[in-house]
């Protein structure tokens, strides 16, 4: 299960991870974001113990949000060593999130 990230836990789980680490940012009421969800859920079961699966909802997390600027989602950004090294914004399929996330292994 994908993790829920918040402001609180965003330094600790994301930027000192020693994983690869994929976030994705979205909303309950972004119907795009219904779409991908599920993929990420899948992904985070599967790859759970080499990299780190989370989500944050900008709504209840807007500063992250804009610290980010995320401007438009579903986006999901792919941190390595704590630092971003690739993005995604709007549907993906999981092969894609998936390629993406064992480039950085």
């Amino acid at each position: 299960m994908a993790l829920a990230i918040t402001d609180a836990t965003f330094d600790e789980v994301v930027l000192k991870s020693d994983k690869p680490v994929m976030v994705d940012f979205w909303a309950a009421w972004c119907g795009p974001c219904r779409m991908v969800g599920p993929v990420v859920e899948e992904i985070a079961t599967e790859m759970g113990e080499t990299a780190v699966i989370g989500k944050v909802d900008v709504d209840a997390e807007g500063d992250l949000a804009m610290e980010f600027g995320i401007r438009n989602i579903p986006t999901l950004l792919f941190f390595k060593d704590g630092q971003v090294v690739d993005k995604h914004v709007g549907v993906a399929t999981k092969k894609q999130l998936q390629d993406k996330l064992a480039a950085l292994m």
